[in-house]
């Protein structure tokens, strides 16, 4: 009867989230409760009901007849024959796991080391170590930041191979794990990072630095409307070569970043031959005696040293973006994720021993320019060498753009596959060219905006520094979370995860997010208009907070003023594209 059909029809959407079709019920399992509701019913209103024992057996038909009675042609078939996850039974919300990724399996493992080595050196590598030690006030000190940050960095890396083992079939890092770390309130967390990953998925910084060095290496003119506009035809052609092909972008992005590794690979052998006294350096051992003297007494200065350390090797989680496209994920990550964070950390300890070797420690901590301009020109002597530079950090930044768009084209398509973001089909559609389409043309269209609209200065610097803090206000949520996670797979009696945090690390890691999220809010010490706006320098902090207020705020219009007033309720389907792609529909 109707009644029936609506109950019947309701259960199996939610089964559909909680892939337990196969299961013998031997548990109080959320997951076994509404398996069982479900085929009590169906039992009843089926000319010869099956037993408990069939149940297992049975759940094929029960698909084929549930078909045939015409809802259940949105729901994928492969789901009924496979092994539940644990968390899936505890975790009903959330977008629907892919099996099979309609996206394909071109991430292998020198994908995976590229896309991390691409995020995380960028163009900082260039400058970072200059700020550093202006930063800190002597060279020991300053190698001992690089070793501290490569340890919290290491902290959180484990934070997302624990999620990782537990949700090996989900892409999107920080999309996946909130949504299972806090379920509830329902659609809360997804609602609120959706609205800011949307708003803020834009790489304007790094297109502007890619347009301003290419122009230097060429010997053109830096005009304001240059650098845009050259800004503008790269992000364009990148974005055009990601959507066309995931295979060919992610060629394109390993070979940028093995020119990357190449090109600190060269920076650390000259520091070598400098220090051997073979080039026209002089005394390359000065800055290594008394290599503490001149050590900062400021708290300002060290603490901001350190988020600048911690921000040289953000990047490490990148390659969790597109999980659910690499083979055998967990082994994967747990092999080439700590080991590209460890090369990284190793070229950049001896790359700032190259520099220190080369640039009297008072010429870095007074000149404007980039550290490694300055350690060109003092081992090479030419101006020819500083274009040739130029020509390399602009190479960097293109490889970091590639990165960043290919990861956070699938963050975005996790959003839409949450069913939290209209037309959840046009985000996780992999139609024409088997790539997510809508992501990449939403990132498009708000990196021109952001590199057009905006006056250069103040406005410019704002919007850019806007990303960061709701970024550190989810990375705090994530690591807490963990915590949450772990509390909910041992009541529901889950087995050991392939990998497992220290709980001594997880601490750390928490501490960490804790004062990434603290030090925004101390004042410069030129005051609190000293920042790199005119204005007063944590408008970018309130902003951010005031973003995630208003996310939250449109999570409950949407989801429970507008149902209440309008008599109805929000309910979570689970649609089929065409492409194979699944995902949720409110």
């Amino acid at each position: 009867n109707d009644h029936n059909f609506e109950r019947l029809q309701n259960l199996y959407c939610s089964m559909t989230n909680i892939a337990s079709y196969g299961v013998i019920l031997d548990s109080d399992s959320q997951s076994s409760l509404v398996w069982r509701d479900f085929l009590n019913l169906y039992a009843s209103t089926c000319s010869e009901p099956f037993t408990k024992q069939q149940h297992s057996t049975q759940a094929g038909s029960v698909h084929d007849d549930l078909e045939k009675k015409g809802f259940a042609e949105e729901i994928d078939v492969a789901s009924v024959t496979s092994i539940p996850s644990y968390e899936d039974a505890a975790v009903t919300a959330g977008a629907p796991v892919e099996k099979i990724s309609p996206l394909g399996y071109h991430v292998d493992s020198v994908s995976v080391i590229f896309l991390n080595v691409s995020k995380m050196i960028g163009t900082g590598v260039f400058s970072t170590p200059g700020a550093i030690l202006l930063s800190v006030g002597s060279v020991g000190l300053s190698l001992i930041f690089w070793v501290i940050g490569y340890l919290f960095a290491a902290a959180s890396l484990s934070v997302y191979l624990e999620y990782a083992s537990y949700f090996p079939h989900r892409s999107g890092a920080e999309v996946a794990y909130l949504e299972k770390a806090y379920p509830k309130p329902r659609f809360l967390l997804p609602t609120v990072f959706a609205v800011q990953s949307v708003l803020l998925s834009f790489s304007s910084s790094n297109s502007i630095v890619l347009a301003q060095y290419l122009l230097a290496a060429g010997g053109a003119e830096l005009t304001t409307w240059n650098v845009r506009g050259l800004a503008v035809g790269a992000i364009t052609v990148l974005t055009l070569i990601c959507l066309s092909s995931t295979k060919w972008s992610l060629r394109l992005s390993n070979a940028v970043g093995l020119v990357k590794v190449i090109t600190l690979v060269f920076i650390v052998i000259t520091g070598f031959v400098v220090l051997g006294g073979h080039t026209r350096v002089e005394n390359p051992h000065a800055n290594f005696k008394n290599a503490f003297s001149g050590t900062t007494s400021s708290g300002y200065g060290l603490a901001t040293a350190l988020v600048k350390v911690n921000f040289a090797y953000s990047g490490y989680e990148n390659a969790f973006n597109v999980l659910n496209e690499v083979r055998n994920p967990v082994r994967t990550m747990k092999r080439y994720g700590p080991l590209t964070l460890t090369i990284v950390f190793i070229l950049y300890f001896l790359v700032n021993i190259a520099f220190f070797a080369a640039i009297p420690k008072e010429e870095i901590r007074t000149s404007k320019s980039l550290t490694a301009s300055l350690f060109f020109v003092a081992v090479f002597g030419s101006s020819k060498s500083v274009k040739a530079l130029s020509a390399l950090v602009a190479i960097s930044s293109l490889g970091n753009i590639l990165s960043v768009t290919i990861g956070t084209s699938r963050m975005i398509r996790e959003c839409g596959r949450q069913g939290v973001l209209p037309f959840p089909a046009f985000w996780a559609s992999t139609k024409p060219f088997n790539t997510p389409l809508g992501p990449y043309v939403l990132m498009w269209f708000l990196t021109v905006l952001v590199i057009l609209a905006p006056p250069a200065g103040d406005a410019f610097n704002f919007i850019v520094d806007l990303q960061s803090y709701p970024a550190n206000v989810f990375s705090f949520l994530m690591t807490t979370g963990l915590l949450i996670v772990r509390k909910r797979r041992a009541q529901i009696g889950a087995p050991k995860s392939e990998f497992r945090a220290w709980n001594a690390v997880l601490l750390f890691a928490v501490l960490v997010n804790i004062y990434l999220l603290a030090l925004p809010w101390v004042p410069p010490l030129g005051g609190i208009y000293a920042g790199d706006v005119s204005f007063f320098y944590a408008t970018y902090c309130i902003v951010g907070i005031a973003i995630l207020v208003l996310s939250g705020l449109a999570y409950l219009l949407y989801i429970h003023i507008l149902p209440k007033f309008g008599g109805y309720a929000i309910r979570q389907l689970v649609e089929k594209l065409d492409d194979g792609a699944l995902t949720n529909k409110l």
